[in-house]
């Protein structure tokens, strides 16, 4: 079993690679195995978790696309929109990590796979969608 760390890395690695590559999944896992020396099943993992960002893509584009205001969102480097991408998945849509673990995830991989101005960049978004989204969620204060 991977480190959650580790696993994030894999997804964020082949969920960049999916944008330029329109490969099987068939393809894509032994090639990945080798590269970053995991096992199939971690892969196999990671590829279904990949799959789950792809199908809540339009809403994720979208929040992207409005939280953005310095930035069109086609400006938004691949690094950047991919750990974004999978940063708001893991914020709205997967209950096990918590919201600031996301975020401080997302800050961690564009250290690692970006620049430190992305890093900023992604925090701020991710933070402002994040804070968005717990406000609209909050019920009304009754008096």
């Amino acid at each position: 079993m991977l480190p959650p760390q580790k696993f994030r890395e894999i997804v964020f690695q082949i969920l960049y690679s999916a944008d330029f590559i329109s490969g099987e999944e068939g393809e894509m896992i032994p090639f990945m195995m080798q590269e970053l020396k995991v096992t199939k099943r971690s892969m196999v993992d990671a590829h279904d978790r990949m799959n789950q960002v792809l199908k809540k893509l339009d809403v994720i584009d979208a929040a992207i696309t409005e939280a953005s205001t310095e930035y069109s969102f086609e400006r938004i480097s691949r690094v950047e929109k991919t750990i974004l991408r999978l940063g708001l998945f893991e914020i709205l849509f997967d209950e096990k990590v918590p919201p600031k673990v996301g975020i401080a995830e997302a800050i961690r991989l564009c250290r690692k796979f970006g620049t430190p101005e992305s890093a900023d960049f992604v925090n701020a978004l991710l933070d402002g969608i994040y804070k968005k989204n717990e406000t609209a969620t909050e019920p009304a204060l009754s008096e």
